[in-house]
């Protein structure tokens, strides 16, 4: 019984793990597609040394360069929703000038407070910045601890939460995927729900049923 209890564990954190990396590769293809982006434009990492003298590659989850937008009224909106989150987090005016466009760190939800993590997050804001890019945290949940969302903001990351109703692309990722980038991400839930739900019970089932490898 303890070896189901430990496989059917270490199954639901891969479980867990492969909906994160769903949820990334979807909002990818969502702003990619939404504004006429390439592959390699959506795509972001960078470089730091290591004290071995090796260096190590950072990937991050998206990004829009909004020079890349061909449509004049989608770049425009992009870069309106960036101006307002900008001025909502406090980042200087000056600063805000020399930015090309946002990078993105797509979570499903954020409730560990794994400090280490969350000093990477800060260094990856760090380092946007330095690259002329605006940092944004994508939570496709509600489920962020406070503090943490108090704590990425004092640091200038904008984050937008999966939280409905709000009518804010400032704060609600939904509202920020329909009305910036130009596709209703809730409602692709909403169709899928069924589908992505059977599925997750289907790997679940096949995790916790007795005499499985």
């Amino acid at each position: 019984m303890m070896y189901a209890a430990h496989k059917a564990a270490g199954g639901m954190t891969s479980v867990y793990r492969q909906i994160g990396i769903g949820c990334e590769k979807l909002f990818r293809t969502a702003i990619k597609d939404a504004l006429g982006l390439s592959e390699t434009d959506v795509t972001w990492s960078y470089t730091i040394p290591l004290p071995n003298g090796k260096a190590r590659t950072l990937h991050l989850d998206g990004r829009v360069p909004f020079d890349k937008i061909g449509d004049r009224a989608k770049r425009a909106r992009f870069h309106a929703w960036m101006k307002d989150s900008a001025e909502s987090i406090g980042v200087d005016k000056n600063v805000f000038s020399t930015l090309t466009g946002t990078i993105f760190e797509v979570r499903q939800g954020y409730k560990s407070k794994d400090s280490k993590r969350q000093n990477a997050d800060i260094a990856n804001a760090a380092t946007a910045y330095t690259k002329a890019y605006f940092p944004c945290a994508v939570i496709l949940s509600a489920q962020i601890d406070s503090q943490i969302l108090f704590r990425y903001r004092a640091e200038k990351w904008a984050v937008v939460t999966g939280i409905e109703g709000a009518n804010n692309p400032l704060i609600s990722t939904y509202d920020f995927m329909r009305d910036v980038v130009g596709y209703d991400l809730a409602a692709f839930f909403q169709r899928n729900s069924k589908t992505l739900r059977s599925e997750i019970d289907a790997v679940l089932q096949a995790l916790l049923a007795p005499g499985t490898q």
